[in-house]
């Protein structure tokens, strides 16, 4: 049995990762095969929509495949992790900038590579069940498929927070950190999926989506913000060893027990990102073109709170799905990303 399910269905194309018992981990091969979908369907009439889901309720995707790049490694080839990386961060490029809707559709388990592939889409979805994370922040590794990007447009100093701690969210705390746009119930996906690929109109998801319960994260951002507001690694440490709070003294224990290279590795990285981020919005803004592929992402005006998900304007007429989108004046990529 295959380890994807790539296919067309109506309006619909299909990419289901189908490796359960591997916690849907996203192996070189499988890579490899979303890449070579999105291409084909980029400028397909028939394909208004991409949806990505996977079967099984533990995970969408838990990572890369570890196992795969260890052997590997073990045995003397490198190079093999290199074009992997090369490849994957590729293909997290083009799902960011993809000119139609990408949905994902995220249960269980979304980590590392999972947030590669289900996070940069331009409709994100997830449920009670779902758990997103970067482990790899705990380790050593600077977060990687793209993850430097979506923390530094996470409110206040709450990408700071995630970077260094590797914490794991709940689904409001997705929606709040602004790695996802909707939450809506499960046992809602399969009718969603049947109806995106009868009509292709992801409007449906802003019918459906519902509030999700309350956010641990909401509740403790004016204190992350207060703890990371610093901007030296020392003045933070002081600023923790001062704080009486149990969060306080528990992040502490937290970022004390992670790699000790993740601090100045991490902090460095955020600070470059987040000036870049900020700096590609400006560009992106004076051409009058729209992060995340055409479709904007509308962030409230206060800085906490979740995003949500607007549209320039609903079709009209016979038109077809997706041609209402704002066209953009010049491909609207990160300056830092590759797409050769």
């Amino acid at each position: 049995m295959s380890d994807i399910d790539v296919r067309k269905t109506g309006r619909a194309g299909r990419i289901t990762l189908t490796r359960p018992k591997a916690l849907n981990a996203l192996s070189y091969d499988m890579c490899i095969a979303i890449e070579k979908a999105i291409d084909d369907w980029r400028d397909d009439p028939e394909v208004a929509v991409v949806v990505l889901d996977a079967e099984g309720e533990k995970a969408f995707c838990a990572g890369g495949d570890v196992a795969q790049l260890y052997q590997t490694g073990k045995d003397g080839d490198f190079d093999f992790a290199r074009q992997f990386w090369a490849d994957e961060y590729r293909l997290n490029n083009k799902l960011h900038s993809y000119p139609k809707p990408v949905i994902s559709f995220m249960q269980g388990f979304t980590m590392g590579g999972g947030v590669g592939i289900g996070c940069h889409g331009s409709h994100r979805v997830v449920g009670e069940s779902s758990k997103i994370a970067m482990p790899e922040c705990g380790i050593g590794l600077v977060p990687d498929v793209g993850g430097t990007l979506l923390l530094a447009q996470a409110p206040g100093r709450m990408g700071e927070y995630l970077g260094l701690t590797g914490a794991r969210m709940g689904p409001a705390d997705v929606l709040h950190a602004g790695f996802a746009d909707y939450f809506i119930p499960e046992d809602q996906w399969p009718a969603l999926i049947a109806q995106l690929e009868e009509n292709g109109d992801p409007f449906i998801l802003d019918r459906a989506a519902t509030t999700p319960p309350p956010s641990k994260l909401a509740e403790v951002q004016d204190e992350v913000d207060h703890l990371f507001a610093p901007e030296s690694l020392a003045k933070i440490e002081a600023t923790f060893s001062i704080s009486e709070s149990a969060f306080a003294a528990e992040t502490l224990k937290t970022l004390r027990r992670n790699s000790p290279c993740r601090w100045p590795a991490r902090w460095k990285c955020s600070a470059v990102c987040a000036a870049r981020a900020s700096a590609w919005s400006r560009r992106c803004n004076r051409n009058t073109a729209l992060p995340r592929g055409h479709w904007k992402k509308a962030t409230s005006s206060k800085a906490c709170a979740p995003r949500s998900s607007t549209r320039i304007a609903a079709p009209t007429g016979n038109m077809p799905i997706g041609t209402y989108r704002r066209p953009m004046s010049k491909p609207c990529s990160p300056p830092w990303a590759t797409t050769n």
